[in-house]
């Protein structure tokens, strides 16, 4: 496990340096397939934001399009990378709202800071942190997002627990992410190059509304958005604490 996790924590502090030293970002991953790198931003006016901010969008959706965020909402992305979700977020909420970035790569922070700083945008926090142990009080959170990160955790009950914990009731768990359409064997289970391409650590469908509800949440919605490998597709996933 503490292997899966260094592995991602190295790909993402690539990525982020690679932005930072040369302006692009590291390109396709052959481990993902084709679907993942379509660009879910595509009609969403992004104008104003760093260009870091966009490059390091490494998800597989656009959680923001799908949360119905409201003004003085406070938002919690999970795995925020370079903070493009934020800083969508923070326009959503406006000034009376928040929005928290939790990741846990230094490299992805530095970045996700200086776009902060770049762009002028006072109602949004970056924390250091995993997103097993969101360093947030309880009912804290109005809304959770997060843009095909949960893939990559070693404990997802861990995440769901932790998610129910800091939204307020009635909250709302809004994300994207890949989900398995078939049980993936051990030996696929322990590509790490697969599961820092955000496939082989995906939760199969069924577990992943398990887990939900299992945590407390209800009214868990899965909505398959489109195919990203074989086996594996990006889905809308929905549920209220």
């Amino acid at each position: 496990m503490a292997d899966i996790k260094e592995a991602v924590r190295k790909r993402y502090a690539t990525a982020a340096l690679q932005i930072r030293e040369s302006g692009s970002c590291c390109g396709p991953d052959p481990a993902a397939g084709d679907g993942l790198n379509a660009d879910p931003y595509a009609t969403l006016a992004t104008e104003g934001l760093p260009d870091a901010a966009r490059l390091a969008s490494l998800g597989c959706g656009n959680p923001t399009a799908v949360a119905a965020l409201e003004d003085g909402e406070v938002v919690l992305d999970l795995g925020s990378g370079g903070g493009l979700d934020v800083f969508l977020s923070a326009r959503r909420v406006g000034p009376s709202g928040k929005v928290y970035g939790l990741d846990m790569t230094d490299e992805m922070l530095e970045l996700a800071r200086r776009s902060q700083a770049e762009a002028r945008i006072e109602n949004v926090e970056f924390l250091k942190g995993e997103i097993e142990a969101i360093p947030l009080p309880d009912h804290s959170i109005d809304v959770i997002i997060s843009n095909c990160v949960i893939n990559l955790s070693v404990d997802k009950p861990g995440v769901f627990r932790e998610a129910h914990r800091v939204l307020k009731p009635g909250g709302r768990f809004a994300v994207t992410d890949i989900v398995a359409t078939r049980r993936f064997t051990e030996e696929e289970q322990s590509d790490l190059v697969s599961w820092t391409g955000c496939l082989a650590g995906a939760l199969h469908t069924d577990d992943f509304v398990a887990g939900l509800e299992g945590a407390g949440f209800h009214d868990v919605e899965l909505e398959v958005t489109h195919d990203v490998a074989p086996g594996a597709v990006s889905a809308i996933i929905r549920a209220t604490a």
